[in-house]
């Protein structure tokens, strides 16, 4: 695999999308039916052993330097032991490093009693169970607690009619009814049979492994056709193919779980495509861009642009509310729709709307904000006619850059750069190395740097002071 030093995205939607939440909903709350997915279950190659030993670091517990003799008789450190055991049984290390929190703090504690590291995974500990059992005392140990714990959760998926619960049947539970929607959940429950230790596992699951997309993100649930925009630390909806595509690379998408994607609440829905004409009955008529919404000044500019009544919809003053007032379109305006214009002569090439150029100082950033755009050749008298902008046209959010001479890659987010710090946060994300574009280091440059993109980090960050 291609190596860089570390560092969004849709899919064609039919005209409407259906059973979409209405206005906003809290993030993401534990649901006792589904409490991780199998493809979350069953993805054992999430971390590879370094990963894990830093993942151990970052959380300063024992396991951190912890070293023991494995099930085999081997002495191995923590992070081979939950490595090996993952690799062998194709269970998420995840899994097991969040059942190692739940059962035993083993994670995060630096000075456990030797119980907790001998019964570190909880496993063949239960209620009605003595530890001084000979048959329960087999189990004891670090190494074999991993090893048989992570084992299990296999044999459930392989001998799934030999156990209590079963996907897609309803059990009591701790007097609260549970449908269970999948093998994985069931695997949680025939593990541990009490919603309370459910919910915490969950809790440790969505405060470690929850994925934090940066804003620009354009993310589909898998098996779900709704696409959503990340933005402000919301997810936006979009109602039409046509909203989806007039802003964004309908090539770019990353699916998600459905964990990852209802941690963020529904912010307002994305309608129209750009270029949209919208009223409130009101008699005005504005032209959409992004975010803003442009007054057409009279019926007689409506026609110099060359629109036709129809094409008006007609909308709530809520929803024109949604967009921020742009400058309005006036007879005198030039451009008012934008154009790409290039210097006959010297090559150059500018956004020109309403009588102010743009500089676009790269032919990456170019294709990536303007790929299906008609260039027109101009003058440079031409082109001296119009106000130059004071900043230049970047990148779009959710693009990845790196430079030509320089190994870490970025990420694009509100106009900033994001450096991607590692390996396991690039592959968590979903990112595909061939998205990265190469420019040189002065249109790197042009986008300042913003927060560091880091998953290990990502927990301290989210819950500073809490």
């Amino acid at each position: 695999m291609q190596k860089y030093k570390f560092i969004t995205i849709i899919i064609i939607l039919s005209l409407i999308l259906t059973g979409l939440p209405q206005g906003e909903v809290a993030a993401l709350e534990f649901d006792p039916n589904q409490i991780i997915t199998d493809s979350e279950m069953k993805d054992y190659l999430s971390m590879n052993q370094s990963d894990i030993q830093r993942f151990l670091e970052s959380h300063n517990g024992v396991l951190k330097s912890y070293r023991i003799k494995d099930y085999t008789g081997i002495e191995r450190s923590a992070s081979e032991i939950i490595y090996n055991a993952s690799q062998a049984y194709k269970i998420n290390p995840k899994w097991v490093l969040a059942t190692l929190q739940k059962e035993q703090s083993l994670i995060t504690n630096p000075s456990p009693s030797q119980y907790n590291l001998d019964w570190a995974m909880g496993y063949a500990v239960c209620d009605s169970c003595s530890v001084d059992d000979p048959k329960v005392a087999l189990f004891k140990g670090f190494g074999t607690q991993v090893d048989r714990a992570t084992w299990r959760i296999k044999y459930y998926y392989e001998n799934s009619e030999k156990f209590n619960f079963h996907p897609g049947q309803l059990y009591n539970i701790d007097g609260r009814d549970v449908l269970v929607y999948n093998q994985a959940t069931a695997n949680l429950y025939n593990y541990t049979p009490h919603i309370h230790g459910n919910y915490n596992f969950w809790k440790i699951w969505q405060r470690w492994f929850a994925k934090i997309y940066p804003d620009g993100s354009l993310l589909q649930q898998e098996g779900d056709p709704g696409v959503w925009l990340i933005s402000n630390g919301k997810r936006k909806p979009f109602w039409s193919k046509a909203a989806l595509v007039s802003r964004f690379d309908e090539s770019k998408i990353i699916k998600v779980s459905k964990n990852d994607l209802e941690r963020y609440e529904i912010g307002d829905p994305i309608k129209y495509p750009n270029y949209s004409l919208l009223s409130s009955g009101d008699g005005k008529i504005y032209l959409t861009l992004n975010e803003e919404k442009k007054l057409i000044e009279s019926q007689e500019v409506f026609r110099m642009i060359g629109y036709h009544p129809e094409e008006v919809i007609e909308v709530s003053p809520e929803e024109l509310a949604y967009y921020g007032d742009g400058r309005t379109i006036t007879k005198n305006s030039i451009y008012p729709i934008g154009a790409l214009l290039q210097d006959n002569k010297t090559g150059g090439v500018y956004y020109v709307e309403d009588g102010i150029k743009y500089p676009i100082i790269d032919k990456e950033i170019l294709l990536a904000n303007y790929k299906n755009h008609q260039l027109t050749q101009v003058s440079s008298e031409e082109l001296n006619k119009y106000v130059t902008a004071a900043n230049k046209i970047l990148f779009p959010d959710g693009t990845m850059i790196k430079s030509e001479v320089d190994s870490k890659v970025y990420i694009i987010s509100n106009n900033k750069r994001r450096w991607i710090a590692n390996e396991y946060s690039f592959n968590q994300l979903g990112y595909e190395w061939t998205d990265i574009i190469t420019v040189n280091e002065k249109v790197v440059n042009l986008h300042p740097m913003g927060e560091t993109l880091d998953l290990f980090l990502a927990e301290e960050v989210r819950y500073a002071g809490n």
